[in-house]
Parts: C-alpha cells; structure tokens; sequence
C-alpha cells in the first residue's frame, strides 16, 4: 500500500491489526504511527487501552503478551512499539512465538512497529506473514528532485498554493529531510493568509532564505551567463558560509548541470517532455531551455571538470595555506563561465 492510501484508511478508521512500518525517510513513519496513536482512542480511553514501548527497553515475549489482552473501555486496544530496530530476538523460538500470533493476532489489537533507518527483511517468513494480515509500509526517501513536488503537495493536500519557484527554493536549501521540510512547511502554512499564494519572499520572510542570493539563483545566473550576479552571488556566500556551505553549492552545480546535460540528449523536447524527464515544474523549462543554448555539450563537460577539481581543491588539495573558500567559489564560477 501507498503511504496516503495508508493514512487515509487510518483516517476513515479501517484498522489492520498490524502494522510494519519500516525504512529509511522517518518522516512518513512519524506521520502513521501519530494518525494511530493520536486518532484511534479518544483521551480517556488511552489510560486504559493504549500503550507505547520503546523497542530498546521490551522484547518480543513481552509485545506478544500485552498484544494478546483485550481492551478494557473501547473497542481496540493500541500498542506502538517506537525505534522497534533497536529490539533483539532472544533466538529463534521467540522468533517462531511472534510467527504464531501475526499467523492469528487480536482481532481488537492495534499493534504498530515503527522500524526506522533500515529496511526489514522482506524475505523472511515473519515479514510476509505481516503482508498477509496487516501493513508492511516501507518508507523510501526521496530524490532530490522529487523534494519540491512534495512540497507543493503537502501544501495542497492543506487547501493552500505555492510558487513552484518558491517550492523550488525550499528544496534546494532544506534538502532531502522530510521531517525538517514538513516542519517548514507548517510554519508557512501558519504565517501566509489563506487568501493568496505562498511566494518566494514568504520563503525569505518565514525560513531566512535570501531570495536574491541563494544557490537556486546562482543555476539562472549561470544559465544566463550573467558574470555580474553570479559573483554578487558568490560574494554573499563568502560572507555567509554557514548559510551557504560550498558543499552544498558544489552539489547543486553538479545536479543542475546534469540536467542540463540531459536536457541535450532527450529527443523530445517539449515543455511536457523535458518536465517530465528532468524532474521539474513545467514552469522552469524555459531557464533549462536558455541554459542548455549558452552551454552546448562540450560546455557541460568542461564544468564538470571544474567541478571536480575544485572539488579537491574545497577539501585541501593543491591549495595555498591564505586562500579562503570565498576566493576558490569565485576563481570556480569564473572558470565555469570561461
């Protein structure tokens, strides 16, 4: 099952008796096991019929024991078991124990495993007997270029709109961790009217992401071949490194000009098209479009290279003791565009 097809099963209160969610993004774990713990029992019932265990402090013995009581004031009892990779199987008789009760579980248990930062072994017995009575959810971490659709989603999914431009933002800065985004996400939902769309200035307000100097502005500048506001762009990053750390500039580069390296061997070349294969909003096709005229394939390849060495040259390598990272951001964006 999907992650929405999930939650909104937990929503319409179509329970499964368990529930396996488990993977590398926390984030859509967080969000499952809160919709369960948070939506199934009201506050009274929760003294009596809901429980949470830490995966380090219980073993197996003692979940299949309190999975097998029945709830004393509702109609389902909840049990979470939160960080469930840190548990230990005492061998493989207890192993065999929790076979048997997912085999036949509580029909009123409510039993949830929040398995994060790994995957559960899918090609054991245990794991699909879960798939056959319950939920195995593993969550998958984004790509890169799937963070600011997600945006735009998740701030739809609230009634609301934002600029494909500022969502575009957001992901280049805020990265692949869900949880942080999300967190964002809320704090602009929270301070932008409901009446207009969310923008890049709400994005430099609420989150402290210069709208003018920031490394999504650095790709146009580059793209345009404007030397001018490349530089003044750089300077900002000299004098803002903790904002602007050049590894994360370096990354950004190396996506962007992968695109446009794409861009030149897709045969169809359309808006739809090139979205589609690029992985971005119809909106951006055009600055990919400029981009790809002013770096033809030769180009792109000769910025790699820049890339590379400066890469090296960013971590030490055939640097002088009194150059800053400042100097070799610039000396990099002038090699870049010559």
């Amino acid at each position: 099952m999907k992650f929405q097809d999930i939650l909104n099963s937990i929503k319409q209160r179509k329970y499964k008796p368990l529930y396996l969610l488990h993977g590398e993004e926390s984030h859509f774990i967080d969000v499952l096991c809160e919709a369960i713990e948070k939506g199934v029992l009201d506050d009274a019932q929760k003294g009596f019929d809901q429980t949470i265990l830490y995966g380090k402090d219980v073993d197996f013995s003692t979940i299949i024991n309190a999975a097998k009581r029945y709830p004393m004031m509702s109609d389902y009892q909840v049990i979470i078991v939160k960080e469930a990779q840190a548990m230990k199987w005492k061998g493989e008789e207890e192993v065999e124990l929790f076979n048997k009760y997912v085999e036949n579980p509580t029909p009123t248990t409510i039993l949830v495993l929040a398995y994060k930062h790994g995957k559960f072994d899918k090609r054991t017995k245990l794991y699909k007997n879960i798939e056959k009575v319950g939920v195995a959810f593993e969550s998958q971490k984004l790509y890169d270029d799937k963070v600011a659709p997600w945006i735009v989603g998740e701030i739809q999914e609230q009634g609301r709109k934002i600029h494909p431009q500022a969502a575009a933002l957001m992901a280049e800065y805020l990265g692949t961790d869900l949880s942080k985004v999300a967190n964002e996400v809320q704090k602009l939902i929270l301070n932008v009217t409901k009446d207009r769309e969310i923008s890049v200035q709400d994005i430099e307000q609420n989150i402290g992401i210069s709208k003018d100097f920031n490394v999504f502005e650095l790709n146009n500048a580059l793209g345009r071949r404007d030397a001018v506001k490349a530089i003044q762009i750089v300077d900002y990053f000299a004098a803002n490194p903790k904002s602007n750390p050049p590894i994360m500039v370096m990354a950004t580069l190396y996506g962007y000009f992968s695109k446009v390296l794409k861009y030149h061997y897709l045969a169809d070349k359309s808006s739809s098209a090139v979205a589609k294969e690029l992985g971005i909003s119809p909106f951006f096709v055009k600055d990919y479009e400029l981009a790809a005229r002013n770096f033809n394939k030769s180009k792109v390849f000769h910025v790699f290279h820049v890339l590379k060495d400066y890469d090296l040259k960013f971590k030490g390598v055939e640097v002088g003791p009194q150059t800053s990272e400042g100097d070799l951001l610039r000396e990099m964006i002038f090699k870049i565009l010559n």
